[in-house]
């Protein structure tokens, strides 16, 4: 009995350690497990999110910074489009929601290979804003785009050498800038690079903007020539933030010019660009706090008002004709619709592009990955003519249309003045 009672205690006593003994390995296993999932789980969900994060933010910025009051219905659906578009098929989301969106966005990511999901999510971005609409005016920018367009708006052309366009080092003296000119103007005949060298001679022999590109890059905006010895030719090529100064120095130079009271302001092919000058530019033409030009952004207008007076240097033309054609666009179709709204002179050409957008450049905080950022160029606000209305897709109309057959008579009611009305045409057929 005693061996017996020893032999059964003996085995639960196995029994029980066995058990023991796989609770706490089961125990140690799941605790395991749990700090490995704990550990691991977060980092591949960052890596699985981190798309879904930057398209959100692409998503919100949109909703909040566009032109337009975009609904989220409105919003998914161009996205679901978008990504049609991409994988090459239907799909059969739901549309309504900013849930619906990223349950959308959740369920595509995963069906793109990885090594694919940056590309894809940054194919995505810039389908969807390109296809906002004016198409084509929004992108997805890159560090180097946004680079670009500083460049442009403060015309700087990283590609373009002026003084290799003349055959000339940079310490050439005046003597050798005019030999060089000469020679290229003899021995050219194509009439694009004609244009170029002069442009090239009109800047490096003026001190003040060799001064100017040598230092920082930065090309001129503004020309000014006596077409007749009191008509003024002043050409705004651009719209920079050095286009102000430019007008100043340019017209203080014919200051003591006896006779001069009349001025052709020819915004021809002017391209806009800087929109933040234009308060200023156009204070001297219309007076200091005169209410300019609105924009308008998701229903509301927004008014602006000139920040600068009369420039003494324009005083003195009682006669003013402005030139404008299908290529002036963008700020340079803000200040023609302004001047036209003030009765500053007469307006005299063809109807402006209709590219009246202003665009924002936005940063993206929840970049994919650190190898390359991005940041959002999106239409901010839309422009509005003399009249109230949108100038994208409209343009703004001159006053003489001179495609008319009578528009000299028309000009020449105006002023009386012939000389200027051949001016006007001289200069036009140029």
């Amino acid at each position: 009995m005693i061996k017996l009672r020893f032999s059964v205690n003996r085995k639960f006593r196995l029994i029980l350690g066995a058990i023991i003994i796989f609770i706490i390995a089961l125990s140690l296993g799941a605790t395991t497990t749990y700090f490995w999932t704990k550990n691991k789980a977060p980092q591949s969900q960052a890596e699985k999110n981190v798309y879904i994060e930057f398209l959100s933010e692409v998503y919100d910025k949109i909703q909040k910074n566009y032109w337009d009051n975009l609904t989220e219905e409105q919003l998914d659906t161009i996205f679901k489009l978008g990504i049609e578009k991409l994988i090459g098929k239907p799909t059969d989301f739901k549309t309504k929601t900013k849930d619906d969106f990223e349950k959308m966005l959740v369920e595509t990511i995963k069906i793109v290979k990885e090594d694919k999901k940056k590309e894809f999510t940054t194919q995505l971005a810039n389908l969807i804003l390109t296809n906002l609409k004016p198409a084509g005016r929004s992108a997805l920018y890159s560090m180097q785009d946004k680079e670009k367009l500083g460049n442009r708006v403060e015309n700087i052309n990283p590609e373009t050498d002026l003084y290799g366009t003349l055959g000339i080092e940079k310490n050439a003296s005046p003597e050798k800038l005019e030999e060089a000119y000469q020679n290229k103007i003899a021995e050219l005949d194509s009439q694009a690079e004609l244009e170029q060298v002069k442009y090239a001679y009109e800047v490096l022999s003026d001190s003040a903007q060799k001064q100017k590109y040598d230092k920082t890059g930065v090309e001129p905006t503004v020309f000014a020539n006596l077409t007749r010895p009191d008509i003024l030719h002043l050409y705004i090529k651009k719209i920079s933030p050095t286009t102000l100064d430019e007008l100043k120095q340019k017209t203080e130079k014919f200051d003591n010019t006896a006779g001069l009271n009349a001025m052709i302001l020819d915004l021809r092919a002017n391209v806009g660009g800087s929109i933040d000058v234009l308060p200023y530019l156009l204070g001297p033409f219309i007076g200091n706090d005169q209410y300019a030009y609105d924009f308008f952004h998701q229903g509301e207008k927004t008014p602006f008002k000139t920040k600068l007076g009369w420039l003494p240097s324009l005083v003195r033309y009682k006669k003013l004709v402005i030139l404008i054609d299908g290529q002036t666009q963008s700020s340079a179709e803000i200040m023609a619709s302004t001047l036209k709204k003030y009765n500053v002179g007469v307006l005299v050409g063809t109807k402006t592009k209709g590219w009246g957008t202003i665009e924002s450049v936005i940063n993206i905080d929840q970049q994919i990955d650190g190898e390359e950022k991005y940041a959002i160029f999106l239409v901010h606000s839309l422009t509005l003519d003399e009249g109230g209305q949108p100038i994208e897709g409209q343009g703004v109309s001159p006053t003489i249309q001179i495609n008319d057959s009578d528009w000299k008579n028309q000009l020449f009611a105006y002023f009386h003045y012939e000389e200027l009305t051949k001016a006007v045409e001289e200069i036009w057929n140029k």
